[in-house]
């Protein structure tokens, strides 16, 4: 089936590119608009993006492009795929040409200095827009290569959620929706830290027992924070919450969970970055969640245990043991606590 308008991706990386090809194999036009000429002529000549999907096959309905007001000038709806670090910088000068559309981010971040999630960015530069957030277990790999995933569209704009519903709703891909913006996104920001935890702990060799008390004592975390935030906390306890933590803790495909397995193997954080060759958005985020924990008074011992690792000097163990020596408090809460 033609559509009327093609739809846009901006950002060349894995996500973007399996999310292009969603939409592809959906039968929709993908403009697919990246900063890098020598990857857009790549995909164009040999249908593939060899530095972030090697060995998938990009679809004929993809056309990559590297001029995006021409981008943004075709399309009503636009799936932004930018790291966190680049967003505000790549769309400002074309604020202008973004009213009116869809935009829906996929970056799970937080911005630095101004602790705002990247659709809180999006309404900044386009206040006109129709804005939503697509999180949830969603590995991009995973998605490139059919396996069975199911993820979250969060808006509370009621037509954007179905929107994206119908064009990316596919036999492998699943796409539920939301009103929780703000949790949903909080969410997708928050589980990368401890996916640096998780990685650091499978690398040390710790036991199944020992990632388990960590991926629940950090949904725990995760979600007193959100909630003092205002965020709706039974959010957390679907796929932008605790489904989006279980992969990104469990997984050796999560970008944040291999930049803590190299720490754990005794890299140094910009070593460890470098051997990943993309952006591991926890690593932006823990400076800025501690900073915002702290000037909160919202406990996070985990939050501060890590920063302590990558920032302070401490190792794993050491902030493992501090955490054992805390006094217990309830299993389940949603408000403040003073216990790990």
């Amino acid at each position: 089936m033609t559509q009327q308008q093609p739809i846009a991706v901006l950002g060349g990386g894995s996500f973007g590119t399996a999310i292009a090809n969603l939409l592809a194999e959906n039968g929709q036009h993908v403009l697919h608009w990246m900063r890098d000429p020598e990857q857009a002529e790549a995909i164009r000549v040999n249908r593939e993006n060899p530095r972030y999907l090697k060995g998938i096959k990009v679809l004929a309905g993809v056309e990559p492009s590297t001029d995006l007001p021409a981008v943004l000038n075709r399309c009503a709806l636009a799936f932004v795929a930018l790291p966190s670090s680049a967003l505000r910088q790549a769309l400002q000068p074309v604020s202008a040409l973004l009213a009116g559309k869809m935009l829906v981010s996929t970056t799970k971040g937080i911005e630095a200095q101004s602790f705002k999630l990247m659709s809180e960015i999006l309404q900044d530069i386009a206040p006109q827009a129709r804005i939503g957030v697509l999180s949830g277990p969603n590995l991009a790999r995973e998605i490139a290569e059919h396996a069975l995933t199911a993820t979250v569209v969060a808006s509370e704009d009621e037509a954007l959620c179905q929107r994206v519903q119908a064009v990316l709703h596919g036999r492998t891909f699943r796409v539920y929706a939301s009103a929780d913006r703000f949790g949903a996104e909080l969410g997708g920001a928050l589980k990368n830290v401890y996916a640096i935890i998780a990685g650091m702990a499978a690398a040390l060799g710790m036991g199944e027992n020992t990632k388990s008390m960590l991926i629940t004592r950090a949904l725990a975390e995760m979600t007193r924070f959100a909630v003092h935030l205002g965020a709706n906390p039974m959010t957390f306890l679907g796929l932008a919450g605790v489904g989006d933590l279980i992969v990104t803790c469990s997984s050796a495909k999560s970008r944040n969970y291999q930049v803590g397995f190299a720490l754990g193997q005794g890299l140094t954080l910009d070593a460890a970055v470098q051997r990943l060759g993309e952006v591991a958005e926890g690593v932006n985020t823990i400076k800025v969640l501690k900073a915002k924990s702290d000037e909160l008074q919202v406990y996070m011992p985990l939050v501060a245990g890590l920063h302590a690792i990558l920032f302070e000097g401490r190792t794993l163990d050491q902030v493992i043991a501090a955490l054992m020596r805390a006094e217990p408090k309830t299993d389940v809460d949603f408000i403040p606590a003073t216990g790990f």
